[in-house]
C-alpha cells in the first residue's frame, strides 16, 4: 500500500539518490515542495434509512466513512436522534415531529392561581391610587371660609350632626351670559335664597326647612371681619337679613339663638354651581304635579314627568309667585328637588363612571363654600343623607309656622321647641310643620 502522498510514487531510490554506482558525483539538491489536495468535505453520518446501508457508505472511500466491521461498535445508535423524534427535524425541547424519543422539555404549565393573585393585586394598587389620589384632588377644592369658632354663646350639642345648607344669590364666576340665560339679574354682593336644617341620625335622616320670609332676633354677636362686638337689641328682622348683615357665622348665631339647636357644619352654594352640577350629571328628572309659570324666574313648567337642566333647575327652586303659599310652596320643592338630585347622583352609574363623577364633583366643589372643620367625608355625609330624605326613615317639612307679622312669617314657638327636642335626643321627629 502507498504511504506517500499524491504523486509521490515509485522507489525512493528514483529521488533521494542513486547511490554510490552514479557515475557524476552527486550534487545538492532541494527539497521539491509538496502540494497536498483539500480533503473532500466530510458528509455528515446519516442513520440508516431502511435495511442494509446506502451504497455511499460503503466499499471503504476515503473521507466518506467505512461499512462497519464485524463486532465493532461505532457508538451510533440507529433509530433515535437527540433533540428530536422519531419523525425527525424537532430540535430541542420536544421538537414539531412530536416522537417520544430523545429529550422533550415542554413549556411549564400556567400557573393560573399565582397569575389571579397578581392580578387582584395589582387591581388593588391601582384603586388604592386612584382613590388617594381622588381624595386629596378634592380636599383641595373645597373652599373652607366659614370658621364656626367666630359664633358666641352656642347651644350644647346633641345627638347626631346637624348641617346648616344655604343656597345663596352669588353670582360669582357667571358671565353675563350666563347671568341673563339664567335669570339671576345682576345685584352685587350675595343673600340667601334658601335655607335648611338637615339632622342626620340614627333615626334617619330630617329636613327642616326655614323659610327667608321667617321673622327672627337677631342676637349679640361677634362680627365675623371686625372682632367687633355687637349687642343684642331685640331686633326683628327676616332671617335673610341676617346673612346679608355679616355673613355666615351671624347667620348660624341667629339660627341657633332663635331654636336652641347646635349646629355642626356650614354648606353653601351659589346659583352659577348649581346649575353646573345638573348639567354635569345629565339633569334631574322631576315628577312636576300641575303645570306652572313665573316671569321672574323664567320657570315654564307642564305638567308630569319630565327631565330638567340647569336653568330649568334654577327657575324651578326659584319660583315663589306662582304658588299661592308663596315661600313656603317654594322650600317644599327646594326639598324635593334636593332630595331627587342626590338620589340620581349617587348611582353607579355616575359614582363608578369616571367621565360623570369627575365633572360632577368638580362642578359642586368649585362653588361650595363650607366651614373651616368640614372634612370629604362629612360631606359625603351629608349628600347622602339628602338622598335618605325620601326614604322610609326619612323626614321633610317647613318650620312650623303659626302665622305672619308685618308680612314675616312667625315660627310655632311650642312646636320649634318639641322639634329641637327630639332632634337634639336623636328622636323619631313627630312634629309636623306646615
Amino acid at each position: 500500500m502507498n504511504d506517500w502522498p499524491d504523486r509521490r510514487t515509485g522507489d525512493r531510490s528514483e529521488r533521494y539518490g542513486r547511490g554510490s554506482a552514479s557515475p557524476q558525483p552527486e550534487s545538492a539538491r532541494a527539497m521539491p515542495h509538496i502540494q497536498r489536495r483539500p480533503a473532500p468535505p466530510q458528509r455528515p453520518t446519516v442513520p440508516p434509512q431502511s435495511q442494509g446501508y446506502d451504497d455511499r457508505y460503503q466499499g471503504g472511500q476515503p473521507g466518506y466513512g467505512n461499512s462497519p466491521e464485524p463486532g465493532y461498535d461505532s457508538g451510533y445508535n440507529t433509530g433515535q436522534v437527540y433533540g428530536g423524534g422519531a419523525g425527525g427535524g424537532g430540535g430541542r425541547g420536544g421538537g414539531r415531529g412530536g416522537g417520544d424519543a430523545g429529550y422533550v422539555q415542554g413549556r411549564p404549565p400556567v400557573d393560573w392561581r399565582r397569575r389571579i393573585k397578581l392580578g387582584a393585586l395589582t387591581l388593588v394598587v391601582v384603586l388604592l391610587v386612584v382613590s388617594v389620589s381622588t381624595y386629596f384632588w378634592a380636599d383641595g377644592k373645597l373652599k373652607r371660609e366659614v370658621d364656626l369658632a367666630k359664633v358666641i354663646e352656642r347651644p350644647e350639642a346633641g345627638d347626631g350632626t346637624n348641617y346648616l345648607i344655604v343656597g345663596s344669590d352669588s353670582r360669582e364666576g357667571m358671565s353675563a351670559e350666563d347671568k341673563k340665560r339664567l335669570r339671576t339679574g345682576s345685584a352685587e354682593g350675595k343673600r340667601t335664597d334658601s335655607m335648611m336644617i338637615l339632622h342626620d341620625g340614627s333615626n334617619g335622616p330630617t329636613l327642616v326647612s326655614l323659610p327667608r320670609d321667617s321673622q327672627v332676633e337677631i342676637p349679640s354677636f361677634k362680627g365675623s371681619e371686625s372682632g367687633k362686638m355687637f349687642q343684642g337689641t331685640g331686633r326683628q328682622v327676616k332671617l335673610n337679613a341676617a346673612y346679608a348683615e355679616d355673613g355666615p357665622e351671624l347667620l348660624v348665631r341667629t339660627v341657633e339663638f332663635n331654636t336652641g339647636l347646635r349646629i355642626d357644619h356650614y354648606v353653601e352654594i351659589g346659583f352659577g354651581g348649581f346649575a353646573q352640577i345638573v348639567d354635569a350629571i345629565g339633569g334631574v328628572e322631576m315628577d312636576i304635579p300641575k303645570a306652572f309659570k313665573d316671569k321672574k324666574s323664567g320657570a315654564d313648567f307642564q305638567a308630569g314627568k319630565q327631565t330638567l337642566n340647569g336653568e330649568q333647575s334654577l327657575a324651578f327652586v326659584r319660583t315663589r309667585y306662582a304658588f299661592a303659599g308663596s315661600d313656603l310652596d317654594r322650600t317644599k320643592n327646594q326639598q324635593k328637588f334636593l332630595a331627587a338630585l342626590a338620589s340620581q347622583t349617587a348611582t353607579p352609574s355616575t359614582i363608578l363612571n369616571p367621565f360623570k363623577l369627575y365633572p360632577t364633583m368638580g362642578a359642586g366643589l368649585d362653588t361650595l363654600i363650607v366651614d373651616k372643620d368640614m372634612s370629604l367625608w362629612s360631606l359625603a355625609n351629608m349628600f347622602f343623607a339628602m338622598k335618605g330624605v325620601t326614604g322610609g326613615d326619612g323626614t321633610s317639612m317647613n318650620m312650623p309656622i303659626s302665622g305672619s307679622a308685618n308680612g314675616n312669617l312667625v315660627w310655632d314657638k311650642a312646636k320649634v321647641k318639641q322639634l329641637v327636642q327630639q332632634l337634639k335626643n336623636d328622636e323619631k321627629v313627630t312634629v309636623k310643620g306646615n
